[in-house]
């Protein structure tokens, strides 16, 4: 069957998220970080599985939040770094330190390990 056939990307990516997500679990002191990836932008959660809550979230989407370019970048993986160490710095103000990474059946590179690699930068552990 051919990739592009219809949904079966869509259903290939879920497969894999629900491979990842019967190893991991998120709980308060520890929380899940899970990346969405769409075309143009990035969204990244910290979720309580425990309790079934979000403990802060940020998208490259949304207005004002400080997202912009970063040297030596491309538009779209700086968007994604200053959206992960934004995050990072949300979860330290919510006294998180470290987190369980959850890239959502998305491969690790590009845009999913820049995101990464910002809230790395944030002072977020994983």
């Amino acid at each position: 069957m051919a990739l592009n056939s219809s949904g079966e990307r869509r259903r290939r990516r879920a497969r894999r998220h629900r491979r990842v997500l019967k190893k991991i679990r998120g709980t308060a002191q520890r929380p899940r970080l899970v990346v969405s990836r769409s075309l143009r932008h990035m969204e990244g959660q910290l979720v309580d599985d425990d309790r079934g809550i979000t403990i802060a979230g940020i998208s490259t989407r949304a207005s004002g939040s400080g997202v912009s370019e970063v040297e030596g970048m491309k538009a779209k993986v700086a968007a994604s770094y200053v959206a992960g160490r934004l995050l990072a710095e949300q979860a330290r103000e919510r006294g998180i330190e470290s987190a369980v990474f959850d890239r959502g059946g998305y491969r690790y590179q590009g845009r999913v390990k820049a995101f990464a690699d910002g809230a790395r930068a944030g002072g977020l552990q994983f």
